[in-house]
């Protein structure tokens, strides 16, 4: 078997041996049919990923067809939002299309299926046809209405779509088997009366079709080959099969290729709601601000957070195609967006919670515009100026009066260098009536050549420009809020999911342009929010330099090993090299909950225990990543690099294991 053939997933096997009995490759074509209803959410993003990702593959072309049969919830807002997300996320679709472009078609073909005992109206209430229609273990029983005759049915139907009768007074079923094993089988429901207005056909039409009944046929007009869709509709497709035959005979000349429907897991996220009925009660109670509010799984709510097109596609690529349902850790989202932001996004200073430096050696009217490095990752990316003066915003957690061998940041005494800048040792402190340090008194050295530990970012007080920033929480505090019997998913809210503080970035920033993102040095990925404007500006957190989520998931006790050698007893650095032995080896899921693991274990590491590591052999590359991690946090956390430092991360960018490279090209 050939890499290629290895690397397949169930459905392009299915697509290859379809090829292979001879099927043409130039018939292969494919659809995304999304209802205009809502906005489209993460979930979607797999079956647009799958659908466009095989059009590209096979270079077959895809249909984006939206399936509008339902008028009392359908917006041309709604389509015009799914046409705007589809193409931001680098997909074309080669026709759009509406399921109502076939009314007159479906409507036609119903008539037909009259005329051949297939189909028939019935009149009774939606009580007395559900109490009919039986349950999974008892077999429905016909209804008084079953053998009406073929001509008594044309008559009703006709009136029905000429408006005659009052929503509810009849439907159209097809006659099937009302003792069928699969219900869906029992006489479905192919037509019923709905006298709204309708985004494109206007008031042309009171009778819509049914779900089941459009989409193999809007499939078959299309000519579609493989019809993909997720699990939750495997049932139906015995009867998407029972209409596509019907129809099959009435028009086999016109579309001689029938579509096959296969099914696809779904795509479920931790700590996510993903039905557009519960995030439609969200934007109506006014729990977001809307359906682009950046804390929503909307992909509207995910670009205007700041997620790019490209973290979404690497997040689906990861993902898979499988048969099952799963839920997928959110983190792994998280990442994806981390790391593509890592590579594209320009570095500015910015300081969420000041604290007054005083550097009182430096001239009072004095300032200077230092060069800084955009982009470490960009080489292109180029350089900029930020201006330095006498008094400068730190933040308020990267100074003590007094702290241990560990903490690598500034306090009494002590030194650290200010990034881009000179090194300052802070003398002094003046606190309010409180007891509040309100100004920390520093001197400067001019020798940057000195080695210090820590390094912290800074914006100069007399250039820097006000900010808002609001930092975004998840919006539920369980990992499956809607997965509770006799509990509303809105009591796991997150009451703290939105935070806005006034923030102070460098100058720079003036110019930025609403959507441009950046990395806050030291703080995480920020855009500038939609709200912004040139005299406000307003940054949106996209996600954290790491995942800070994970330290607050309580850990699941196991008394039975804690008997045995308890992990949090044992030194964190030998934890975190028992968890890189095998790091290679895991899922990227379960490598993101390691990471969070090693992340948590390094602020209880030195760099004294850390760099004898630093000489790991090559092929421990599990154990390599671990003490990158690692290194990676001391450095977030101030402390200084070196010769040693420099030359762990210069062989692991040279590295062959991409994921060592990844962690090196971060740091």
């Amino acid at each position: 078997m050939s890499e290629e053939t290895k690397s397949l997933n169930f459905i392009e096997h299915i697509i290859e041996e379809d090829l292979a009995n001879g099927l043409e490759k130039d018939k292969l074509r494919f659809r995304f049919p999304p209802e205009p209803n809502g906005y489209l959410h993460i979930g979607h993003t797999k079956a647009i990923g799958i659908s466009f990702g095989l059009g590209l593959k096979y270079n077959a072309p895809v249909n984006l067809r939206f399936d509008d049969t339902n008028p009392a919830k359908e917006e041309q807002e709604y389509v015009d939002a799914i046409k705007n997300d589809v193409a931001w996320l680098g997909y074309q679709w080669e026709n759009e299309l509406y399921s109502s472009d076939y009314f007159q078609q479906l409507y036609d073909w119903a008539v037909q299926m009259i005329k051949d005992g297939k189909a028939y109206v019935d009149s009774q209430s939606s009580e007395a046809m559900a109490e009919q229609k039986g349950t999974p273990t008892q077999p429905g029983v016909d209804g008084p209405y079953r053998n009406r005759s073929v001509e008594e049915n044309l008559d009703l139907f006709e009136r029905m779509k000429n408006g005659e009768f009052n929503e509810g007074e009849h439907i159209l079923r097809a006659k099937i088997d009302m003792q069928h094993p699969n219900m869906l089988m029992r006489d479905p429901i192919m037509y019923r009366i709905l006298k709204k207005h309708h985004h494109r056909t206007g008031n042309d039409w009171c009778i819509y079709p049914m779900y089941d009944w459009t989409h193999g046929e809007s499939d078959y007009i299309e000519q579609i080959s493989h019809s993909l869709c997720s699990l939750e509709f495997k049932p139906h497709r015995e009867l998407y099969d029972w209409f596509k035959e019907q129809v099959y005979d009435y028009a086999k000349e016109s579309y001689p290729m029938q579509p096959k429907q296969r099914e696809f897991a779904r795509l479920n996220l931790s700590y996510t709601i993903m039905s557009k009925r519960k995030l439609l009660k969200l934007v109506e109670e006014k729990v977001v601000s809307g359906w682009d509010d950046p804390r929503m799984p909307t992909i509207s709510g995910l670009r205007r957070r700041g997620y790019t097109p490209n973290s979404i596609r690497q997040f689906i690529e990861k993902v898979g195609v499988a048969k099952r349902e799963n839920v997928i850790d959110v983190a792994l989202l998280e990442f994806c967006v981390r790391e593509d932001l890592n590579k594209t996004a320009p570095r500015v200073m910015a300081v969420l919670d000041p604290l007054k430096v005083v550097i009182t050696n430096y001239p009072d009217d004095k300032e200077e515009w230092l060069e800084a490095e955009n982009n470490p990752e960009d080489d292109s990316a180029g350089f900029r100026k930020v201006p330095f003066s006498k008094e400068i915003y730190i933040e308020k957690e990267d100074f003590k009066e007094e702290a241990g061998s560990k903490f690598f940041r500034l306090k009494l005494g002590g030194e650290v260098r200010l990034k881009n800048a000179y090194i300052i040792k802070a003398e002094s402190v003046v606190k309010d009536v409180e007891g509040n340090i309100t100004e920390v008194h520093c001197t400067y050295d001019t020798d940057t050549s000195k080695k210090v530990k820590g390094t912290l970012h800074w914006v100069s007080i007399k250039h820097a420009v006000k900010a808002e920033v609001r930092e975004y929480d998840r919006l539920f505090m369980d990992e499956a809020p809607d997965s509770h019997d006799g509990k509303d998913f809105m009591e796991f809210l997150n009451p703290n999911s939105l935070n806005i503080i006034e923030a102070f970035v460098e100058p720079s920033l003036k110019e930025a342009k609403v959507g441009e993102q950046f990395q806050f040095q030291r703080l995480g990925y920020f855009n500038v929010d939609d709200d912004s404007k040139s005299n406000a500006l307003v940054f949106n957190k996209t996600v954290g330099l790491r995942d800070s989520w994970a330290k607050q998931k309580p850990k699941q006790n196991n008394p039975q090993k804690s008997q045995n050698k308890p992990q949090q007893q044992r030194k964190a650095i030998n934890v975190v090299q028992q968890l890189g032995k095998k790091y290679t080896n895991y899922p990227p899921e379960k490598q993101e909950k390691v990471k969070a693991e090693i992340i948590e274990l390094a602020k209880d590491v030195t760099y004294d225990e850390l760099e004898p590591l630093f000489g790991t052999a090559v092929k421990k590359a599990g154990t390599r990543i671990a003490v990158m991690i690692t290194l990676k946090e001391l450095l977030k956390n101030g402390l200084e690099r070196n010769d040693a430092i420099n030359a762990f991360i210069e062989k692991a960018l040279e590295d062959k294991n991409e994921l060592l490279v990844a962690e090196a090209s971060e740091v």
